[in-house]
């Protein structure tokens, strides 16, 4: 491809800029002409049927390939920062489905009201719908987007898998970038697919649907906070016994700020490792962890997950008891931790959450879809939450003796 082509410069483009130049031309397409918006609304519709296609794809390759290629022998020094990842996402789990209980907002989904819904009566019925769809046969499982039943049997191949020689595990990880690439193509149509989503969305509802963008968003983003600034150091005042705002705001000024704009935890790995010599950390530790955190430490994910499917229950008026919300925050948790390197990946995972509440797929990805409307905020804050996280955490247990 030429450097000097449209098609290169658009591929090699600010993906931000983009989505924003595509939410401004679907309003006023939407306002314009409704013809014109049904028209294009195509661009959206193929759009959505693309994630939906790659999303079961990629749960079970990301997750088996996670678990097939981890390295055995892990050091003792990471298990006490392994635990803080993973208390520090089920925290920001919780707290957002407290912050979605005390502040419900309902999406603005033109056709979810014709989309049959099986709301689940008890977290009994929530659980048994869990054992059953575990159990399903892994092709039906990808055919249906079970997601359920590939995340159980994508770790199950993973595990058994973990031990098979380092050609085997070569492959794995070719096919899991492979099909990451599959994704940040398809990601990197977003402008074509929000432009015909908010023309067609727009032209139904007006500035109703712009409104609750705009809800949902600030329900994300004061979450977000929330958990930068109180839940995160809480957590390190409980292990360091110390003041934990001056590592809360070092990390936010010289990780979170950069990942904010990079969109990446993979690309903020090395200014990660080098704000954590900078901090005088054990070598030997935040070598490990960081990497490790990019790929497992995603409250920030757990968030948007978390949010955005209550948003689609409150929506579609399916009532949610007390367990099976705290079922939601342990399955939001998981499903971070295997959310895609690429940006706007854990949006891929809702389909997976919504499934608790017997949320079709169709309604799921119209919740993926407003995700990545509202992604030019969600996306840069989440990896900015998830990447200083890492180390902060990473600090809380490695400081050098």
């Amino acid at each position: 491809m030429r450097k000097d082509s449209l098609a290169y410069k658009f591929f090699n483009g600010n993906l931000v800029l983009q989505i924003l130049i595509g939410i401004v031309l679907g309003v006023l397409a939407g306002y314009i002409s409704k013809d014109f918006a049904n028209a294009v609304s195509i661009l959206g519709t193929l759009f959505v049927g693309a994630l939906k296609a790659i999303a079961p794809i990629l749960v079970f390759v990301l997750v088996s390939t996670a678990i097939a290629t981890k390295e055995m022998g892990v050091q003792t020094k990471i298990k006490p920062i392994i635990i803080l990842y993973l208390i520090g996402t089920f925290l920001a789990a919780l707290t957002a489905v407290i912050a979605s209980f005390i502040f419900p907002i309902a999406l603005v989904l033109p056709d979810a009201a014709n989309v049959a819904t099986t709301p689940p009566d008890s977290v009994i019925s929530v659980l048994k719908s869990v054992l059953f769809n575990m159990v399903d046969n892994p092709i039906h499982a990808l055919q249906t987007g079970n997601f359920i039943g590939i995340l159980v049997w994508a770790i199950a191949i993973g595990v058994a898998m973990h031990y098979s020689n380092e050609d085997t595990k070569n492959v794995f990880f070719d096919i899991s970038t492979g099909i990451t690439k599959i994704v940040q193509f398809i990601i990197r149509l977003a402008p074509f697919g929000i432009f015909g989503l908010v023309a067609n969305t727009f032209a139904k509802t007006g500035f109703d649907a712009l409104f609750s963008y705009g809800r949902i968003l600030l329900l994300l983003v004061g979450t977000m906070l929330f958990i930068a600034f109180i839940i995160n150091p809480i957590i390190v005042f409980i292990k360091t016994k110390s003041n934990p705002f001056p590592l809360i705001f070092t990390c936010i000024k010289e990780s979170a700020v950069t990942a904010f704009f990079t969109r990446s935890s993979a690309a903020n790995i090395p200014v990660n490792m080098n704000l954590c010599k900078k901090l005088n950390l054990d070598e030997n530790t935040y070598s490990v962890s960081i990497p490790l955190g990019a790929t497992t430490n995603m409250a920030g994910a757990a968030v948007t997950i978390t949010v955005l499917t209550l948003a689609a229950v409150h929506t579609l008026q399916i009532p949610v008891d007390l367990p099976t919300a705290l079922l939601l925050s342990i399955v939001s948790a998981l499903a971070a931790c295997g959310a895609s390197g690429v940006a706007g990946g854990s949006l891929l995972l809702i389909p997976l959450a919504c499934s608790l509440f017997g949320i079709s797929n169709d309604v799921a990805l119209q919740v993926v879809a407003i995700g990545f409307v509202i992604g030019v905020v969600q996306d840069s804050l989440e990896t900015a939450l998830n990447s200083s996280t890492d180390v902060i955490f990473t600090a809380s247990c490695a400081t050098k003796e």
